[in-house]
């Protein structure tokens, strides 16, 4: 077993070491020299995996979708037969809702069971199709090195010949196109293994009551948390409870003594909608105290889901918010939604006006984590209030507050990298249990590495904040979702869209805000 690695492990030098390998193969001034540099590309690993070993798990996952599609058609006339509305579990929830819950959460594992067939299969093809190019790759270097024959004496290497010279130039050009096979090998690999990653995790993420693995909750409860999202919304994409809040809640309710465990049951059944018992458990996954949580419900108690929505969830997204509506005018997408409490957008300085869009990000990713800190700016001290005007008073305060933490310009205007870390770290990374790390994105190379990390993050329900760059400065937005390619951002001046992997590689960020912020420049991951 070796402790050691090598540099060829990453995928990344092994492109940048082949790349440099073609170009110095047609300026090779001696066949020595040409040798050795084919010698060095047929060092590098050939791309790993076995195609295999996918396409068996494929089948086993395909096998799975039959069984799943037999428990969801027995819930199915279960849940036709109709059912008296008696209550179970222990938070007392509604059977006829159980079942309900139970057929959305069995079709939507036998989506998953075919989708993650469909990604396994297309990777074992694209790490098959990858692995033929790069073994045609190296035949062909196998080839030229043959036909260069042994290695040139002190002697025969000071005089070469219009023949050696024309063989020497000529395995030259046929090296280097072998050589660009074997780096468009390794390319194609590394691009189907991070795009089948994306997709892997995304699904993991959505096998969401498993992620509740406490004791203290029926798996009736799990099943009803799970599968509860905002009142008025489309639920696959506005679950109230992340996959990260379901598994922290998790973590806390087993941590919880006995008496504070009793008091938070009697608040889960004691809350009168789904909705209502569903940011009770945020609230713990966001680390508040069950004290804490208690005077929250006294403020939440009873009110109507819209009214939950309105003041406890910030963003809420759109089916047809993907729909790609071309450009306006300043290089922003036309198809944008508005994040908004009773007409007032949580905007930067109230209307837009202030440089303070890290603080700003920060604030509306805190509520989106955070609903008892979301109540407090939009309902005041005693979380009553709906009055546009405080809100956005109480919005402005607590921006610059955190502008002034992260030791902002003057003016609130402009904020460094340490103090956007930190005020991330005690704001939204206090409510998720996570730290965050800024990493810097120099071209699009590094942006597409990092693309699985940050989808991940975000599937789990941790925003990412990122930072945007061009002619007219810097900007900070957050990327707060992710659905297939599509990445969807929040921006500070008060309004969320969707851009695609591609736009974000390759410099077209001003999509999310305009065209003169096109490129992102570094994002700050949770550890």
């Amino acid at each position: 077993m070796s402790f050691f690695s090598s540099p060829f492990d990453s995928p990344s030098f092994r492109l940048a070491w082949l790349a440099g390998l073609s170009k110095k193969m047609l300026g090779a001034g001696s066949k020595n020299e040409l040798l050795d540099l084919i010698d060095d590309a047929l060092s590098v690993p050939a791309p790993g995996g076995d195609p295999g070993v996918l396409e068996g798990l494929a089948r086993l996952y395909r096998s799975q979708v039959d069984q799943v599609g037999g428990v969801f058609d027995q819930v199915d006339r279960v849940a036709r037969k109709g059912l008296p509305e008696v209550w179970v579990g222990d938070t007392s929830v509604l059977a006829s809702n159980a079942v309900k819950a139970a057929g959305r959460s069995a079709s939507q594992m036998g989506e998953a069971f075919r989708e993650c067939t469909t990604v396994l299969l297309t990777l074992a093809d694209a790490i098959g199709a990858a692995q033929r190019k790069d073994e045609q790759g190296r035949g062909q270097l196998l080839e030229q090195r043959k036909t260069l024959g042994g290695r040139d004496g002190f002697f025969d290497d000071l005089h070469e010949d219009d023949e050696e010279e024309w063989d020497r130039l000529n395995a030259a050009h046929f090296g280097s196109y072998a050589v660009d096979l074997m780096h468009d090998a390794v390319s194609e690999a590394q691009e189907a293994t991070r795009v089948a990653a994306r997709d892997l995790n995304k699904w993991a993420a959505e096998a969401r009551a498993g992620k509740m693995e406490t004791s203290e909750l029926t798996a009736v409860d799990k099943l009803m948390l799970a599968d509860t999202g905002v009142a008025g919304a489309d639920a696959e994409l506005n679950e109230i409870l992340t996959a990260g809040d379901l598994a922290r809640a998790s973590t806390r309710m087993d941590l919880l003594s006995l008496d504070d465990e009793t008091a938070m049951e009697r608040m889960l059944a004691k809350a009168e909608t789904p909705q209502e018992r569903a940011y009770l458990m945020k609230a713990l996954a966001a680390g508040h105290s069950v004290d804490e949580i208690g005077k929250f419900q006294d403020k939440i108690h009873g009110k109507d889901p819209d009214w939950l929505r309105r003041h406890l969830t910030p963003v809420v997204t759109a089916p047809d918010s993907m729909d790609d509506e071309g450009l306006a005018p300043d290089g922003s997408n036309n198809n944008k939604d508005y994040a908004a409490f009773r007409g007032q957008r949580w905007v930067q300085g109230g209307d837009g006006s202030e440089g303070t869009c890290v603080a700003s990000s920060t604030v509306t990713s805190r509520a989106m984590v955070d609903p008892l800190y979301a109540l407090y700016l939009t309902g005041g001290p005693d979380g009553q209030q709906d009055d546009p005007d405080a809100f956005r008073q109480r919005l402005v305060a607590e921006q610059h507050r955190l502008h002034t933490e992260g030791d902002g310009g003057e003016n609130w205007n402009g904020m460094g990298p340490e103090g956007q870390e930190r005020i991330n770290d005690t704001t939204v990374g206090r409510a998720t249990g996570t730290d965050y790390e800024r990493r810097d994105l120099d071209g699009a190379a590094e942006r597409r590495a990092v693309l699985t990390e940050v989808e991940k993050s975000v599937a789990q329900g941790r925003p990412v904040p990122v930072d945007v760059s061009g002619k007219e400065g810097a900007h900070a937005m957050t990327i707060i979702a992710q659905e297939g390619d599509m990445l969807q951002v929040y921006n500070p001046w008060g309004s969320t869209t969707w851009v695609s992997e591609d736009d974000f590689i390759n410099g077209r960020m001003g999509k999310a805000s305009n065209s003169d912020l096109p490129d992102a420049y570094s994002v700050y991951l949770p550890r």
